[in-house]
């Protein structure tokens, strides 16, 4: 909150509860008759509400502030996001220029991986241009092979029967 808003606030608080002095001597003095006292309270109960009115200008004057620098700072954070749009923009495109420069891994088929294919090459094309898997396992029939560290296919035992219980 903006510190003339508060000092506003505290400011006609404070004056509307010392008007409630001067207008209780003014009930009593119009109890018993005595109209000099009634108008000494009354000039004391209209400068305390004089007071409660400038602070209540303070106030709006206090508020009128703090919507402005709101607006100012909500306008610097949109003109920020914006700026970081643009530069996030220009480095996807970056990217996507780098990318189509030829910067990117190419995939060749051995000719054993020709052999194998065949036939099947022109399903194996409709196969990724639809991005649907071929399935070209009853082409290839080959047993598991397990690789080492090293890269090296490893030979498993024909005999060992693995289980595992859960």
């Amino acid at each position: 909150m903006h510190a003339k808003t508060m000092e506003g606030l505290a400011g006609a608080s404070m004056n509307m509860k010392m008007m409630n002095t001067p207008f209780r001597v003014y009930q009593e003095a119009e109890r018993r008759g005595d109209t000099s006292v009634m108008e000494r309270a009354m000039g004391y109960v209209g400068e305390t509400a004089d007071k409660a009115e400038d602070y209540q200008k303070k106030i709006e004057k206090g508020m009128k502030e703090e919507a402005k620098e709101a607006r100012e700072k909500a306008k610097s954070e949109q003109e920020n996001a914006v700026r970081k749009r643009k530069e996030e923009r220009g480095e996807q495109e970056k990217r996507i220029a780098e990318s189509r420069n030829g910067n990117t891994d190419t995939v060749s088929i051995s000719e054993n991986g020709k052999a194998i294919l065949g036939d099947r090459s022109d399903l194996a094309q409709a196969g990724m241009v639809s991005n649907m898997p071929v399935e070209t396992a009853d082409a290839v029939k080959t047993e598991p092979v397990i690789y080492t560290k090293t890269g090296e296919a490893a030979k498993s035992e024909s005999g060992t029967n693995i289980s595992v219980s859960a």
